[in-house]
């Protein structure tokens, strides 16, 4: 389990990471397809899903490179371990969770902008604005509980 305690950045290259990349994406499908159209798993909501999760990724990578010289995904998604940041700081707390925040907002932007591109001939804007909101706002609650126990519970 010592393994699972680095930045996201290594985890996201691992298999590990993958598989739980696929898992938190087809969380949000899921829970879109259940607000949007009351099915288990929309293949349309799904492809968009996936394909939104990648764009908003990839600006993750771009934007966190140009910010700090080619450390993936500290910014954008910024999984940190007990080796990098001590959260018992009061400067080191805040700005992990500014960080957090603007990524978080961001991502549900460049999500919002793909799923409303992919679905808007089905769904309304109001719909898909909510869906988004609503299953980023539960992946990241519970994609957070997940990787942070493994970064700062001494139990893994």
């Amino acid at each position: 389990m010592q393994l699972l305690n680095v930045s996201f950045g290594i985890f996201a290259f691992l298999p590990q990471g993958w598989v739980f990349m696929i898992l938190i994406i087809l969380l949000e499908a899921w829970l879109m397809s259940r607000w949007l159209c009351k099915k288990r798993l929309d293949r349309r909501i799904t492809g968009t899903a996936f394909l939104s999760n990648f764009v908003s990724g990839l600006a993750g990578i771009i934007t966190t490179m140009i910010l700090n010289g080619g450390w993936i995904l500290v910014v954008w998604f910024p999984w940190v371990s007990t080796h990098e940041m001590d959260l018992s700081s009061r400067d080191g707390l805040l700005g992990f969770c500014v960080i957090y925040l603007i990524a978080f907002v961001l991502s549900v932007l460049i999500e919002a902008l793909i799923n409303w591109l992919m679905l808007r001939q089905r769904y309304s804007t109001r719909q898909i604005m909510k869906s988004t909101l609503l299953a980023n706002v539960a992946s990241y609650l519970l994609g957070s509980i997940i990787l942070y126990a493994f970064s700062f519970c001494p139990l893994f």
